[in-house]
C-alpha cells in the first residue's frame, strides 16, 4: 500500500498567502509516503514545505514557476500501475479529455494527473484514470470568474486498485469524497493447483494513514 499526495497549483505568494490551516492541518509529517505536485509551486519556502511533509517529492514545471529545474513531466511506477504527471497547460484545450487520453497514450500510463484548471477532477475515460487536484490554495485562475474552491486529494494504491480521496474546503468545513479505479489486468497462468492472486481491495480510509519513512530527492 502507497500513499500519495495529489496537489497543486499553489501560486504562493503571488496569487495565494498561504494553504488553509484546516489544510495544514490535515498534512502532517510521516503519514504520506510521495507527494506527486502538478506545479506552480512558485517559491522555494512552499517547494520545502512540501518535503517536510514527504521527502519522496516529484514536482513537474507549472507556467508559472520560478524554477526551472522541474521537469515538464514525470513517470512513476507503483507495479502495476504507471502515473503521468504534467501541469497542464501542455493540453489544448484546456482541461480537455481527448487532449488529456492522447497525452496518457504517449506517456504510457494508466493514471495521468494533471493540473492548471484550479478545478478538481476525477474520471475514468479511454480505459485510464485521469485526477486533476485542482488549487489547494483556491488560487484565483483568469480562465474562471467565480471563487475557487481549494483542494487536493489523497491516492491509495493497492496493486491494480487506486482509491483517491479529495479534499475540498466548503464554506470553511473539509469534506470528502472517494473514487475509485481498477486497471484491468491479466490474470497470471496458474502453477499446477495454485490459483492466481485476486485483485487487493483498499482498506484505508483518510482516517487511518500509516507512518513513513521520508527519502526522496530535491529538485530545487
Amino acid at each position: 500500500m502507497v500513499l500519495v499526495l495529489i496537489i497543486g497549483d499553489l501560486h504562493i505568494p503571488h496569487r495565494a498567502h498561504d494553504l488553509p490551516a484546516k489544510f495544514r492541518k490535515l498534512l502532517v509529517p510521516g503519514k504520506i509516503q510521495q507527494i506527486l505536485c502538478t506545479g506552480n509551486v512558485c517559491d522555494r519556502e512552499t517547494y520545502e514545505y512540501l518535503r517536510t511533509i514527504a521527502g519522496d517529492v516529484y514536482v513537474v514545471r507549472g507556467d508559472y514557476d520560478e524554477s526551472a529545474s522541474f521537469p515538464p513531466s514525470a513517470t512513476i511506477v507503483h507495479t502495476p500501475i504507471r502515473i503521468g504527471v504534467v501541469h497542464g497547460h501542455q493540453c489544448v484545450p484546456t482541461g480537455d479529455l481527448d487532449a488529456l487520453s492522447a497525452l496518457a497514450r504517449q506517456m504510457d500510463v494508466d493514471v495521468l494527473v494533471s493540473g492548471h484548471t484550479h478545478t478538481f477532477q476525477a474520471i475514468e475515460y479511454d480505459g485510464r484514470f485521469f485526477v486533476n487536484p485542482g488549487s489547494a490554495t483556491g488560487a484565483w485562475t483568469g480562465s474562471y470568474n467565480g471563487e475557487v474552491t481549494p483542494s487536493f486529494a489523497l491516492m491509495d494504491i493497492q496493486g491494480a486498485v487506486v482509491v483517491t480521496y479529495v479534499y475540498q474546503l466548503v464554506e470553511g468545513e473539509v469534506r470528502v469524497e472517494k473514487i475509485e479505479y481498477r486497471k484491468e489486468v491479466e490474470a497470471p497462468k496458474p502453477a499446477q493447483s495454485q490459483s492466481a492472486t485476486s485483485i487487493p481491495h483498499s482498506g484505508v480510509t483518510p482516517q487511518n494513514i500509516p507512518s513513513s519513512p521520508q527519502t526522496g530527492q530535491t529538485f530545487w
